[in-house]
């Protein structure tokens, strides 16, 4: 883990698992069009942060993916960034 304040990996896992289960969840749990334009804000809000910023979130979820034990969990991490339009899908 990095040196970062403790609470912004909290932050980054409770960000990526809203919107993990706003991706997997059955339309009888959550309206779809409610799920889809929840988790484009999500994205949105994440796409404007300022480059430090998004970098601490970058680095935050790097670490989570990395010690996520959980093989179904680590792959969501690792596709976060991509899925959210924060990084090219070169990086």
């Amino acid at each position: 883990m990095s040196d970062m304040d403790p609470l912004v990996p909290v932050l980054v896992g409770l960000v990526v698992d809203t919107v993990r289960f706003l991706d997997g969840c059955e339309d009888d749990e959550v309206d779809p069009d409610s799920a889809v334009t929840m988790m484009e804000s999500v994205a949105g809000v994440l796409q404007r942060l300022p480059e430090d910023q998004l970098d601490r979130f970058l680095r935050a979820l790097t670490d989570l993916a990395e010690s996520e034990s959980d093989p179904q969990r680590r792959e969501f991490l690792e596709s976060f960034p991509g899925a959210c339009g924060l990084v090219d899908d070169e990086d």
